[in-house]
């Protein structure tokens, strides 16, 4: 594997768009935007690599004697689901007992997972590889 540093701080947004990664960059006093030929799994992947410093840098994790509100649900995947709005934590107790907090979850992930037909199926496609997570104790909620 070959690593190279990188210095993203001049990237204000990221789009994509008919098959190109578009970067919104500030220079010195105005704002360029340039587009590279790239698949939406480069977009993606930004986007995921933008919730991981997000967290990092909030350090947004509750500690394990704070609380989020767990709600019962109904799905072969989950037992109970809880989200901290002002932290922007989703807490997922899996059906196995264990209990997992996924850092930097948008309000409209949540309220899309609360409506969906199929927990598992939404949590699978939107949230699961998509966010920062790390199981909590059991104890704590």
């Amino acid at each position: 594997m070959k690593l190279s540093r990188l210095n993203l701080g001049s990237v204000v947004a990221v789009g994509h768009d008919k098959g190109h990664l578009q970067l919104l960059l500030q220079t010195t006093d105005e704002l360029e935007l340039i587009e590279i030929e790239a698949p939406v799994a480069a977009y993606d992947g930004l986007q995921r690599l933008n919730n991981i410093v997000a967290s990092i840098s909030s350090n947004a994790l509750p500690s394990a004697s704070e609380r989020v509100e767990m709600l019962p649900v109904d799905s072969s995947m989950a037992n109970a689901l809880g989200y901290d709005a002002e932290n922007h934590i989703l807490q997922v107790e899996f059906n196995n007992g264990a209990v997992y907090q996924y850092t930097g979850v948008e309000s409209e992930i949540w309220n899309e997972l609360q409506e969906t037909d199929s927990i598992g199926k939404y949590f699978n496609h939107e949230i699961r590889g998509n966010y920062q997570c790390e199981r909590v104790d059991d104890d704590c909620c």
